[in-house]
């Protein structure tokens, strides 16, 4: 099996798409950012320093969808359709679910990827000054479509 982003040189590269058919591509991705208790209970009682951290989390994941060409080299600059980023508080956990609509010849799996990371690192940066123990993890795709 051939890696899509390497030349016969082993050099990076970007994939050479234009020879594909524009569709209506999806991708949903989800990531946990594990939180103490403690914290749970902050953020339920609107106790953290830096308030409320759900809105803040789902705006940068749609804004980090947007510019994921900027941030991972080789993905192309894809026009988005639609962003959504939910975030859920379970017991001592953030779920963060990604979903993103283009109409494009390549899938939007890592514009889902990167707004779930993005998520979570802000999750993260909202809840540090009382948790020192978060675990950011289980970030993957659940599923990507593509229709001609």
């Amino acid at each position: 099996m051939k890696l899509t982003h390497l030349d016969d040189s082993g050099r990076a590269k970007m994939v050479d798409v234009s020879g594909k058919t524009a569709g209506r591509r999806e991708a949903r991705a989800e990531g946990r950012v594990i939180i103490s208790p403690g914290t749970a209970s902050l953020v339920l009682q609107s106790g953290l320093p830096k308030g409320n951290p759900f809105e803040v989390a789902r705006l940068a994941g749609i804004q980090a969808a947007k510019q994921t060409s900027q941030i991972i080299p080789l993905c192309h600059n894809l026009p988005l359709d639609w962003v959504n980023v939910d975030i859920e508080l379970q017991d001592a956990c953030f779920l963060i679910t990604a979903d993103v609509v283009c109409r494009s010849a390549t899938g939007v799996e890592m514009e889902a990827l990167t707004a779930v990371s993005a998520a979570a690192l802000t999750l993260y940066d909202m809840c540090k000054a009382v948790d020192k123990g978060m675990v950011i993890g289980e970030i993957r795709l659940v599923y990507k479509k593509k229709e001609s």
